[in-house]
């Protein structure tokens, strides 16, 4: 599958694949973070559940408290 992570294109090979294994995939690891899918805003406790299809606009950004 294509999708658009972060404004550029990404090619799996899983015609599908949940919010949890994409966070795996691509080693994101910060505790904050926002993940949208089309626009939508993707609870954390939905990223086991959150399925990213082929064309899907997937944007993750990580937050960073300071001061």
């Amino acid at each position: 599958m294509e999708i658009t992570l972060n404004n550029r294109k990404e090619i799996f090979e899983a015609e599908t694949m949940t919010v949890t294994e994409l966070l795996q995939i691509k080693n994101f690891t910060f505790k904050m973070l926002i993940v949208k899918i089309n626009e939508k805003l993707i609870r954390k406790e939905e990223y086991s559940s959150a399925i990213i299809s082929d064309g899907n606009q997937v944007m993750v950004l990580h937050l960073i408290s300071g001061g």
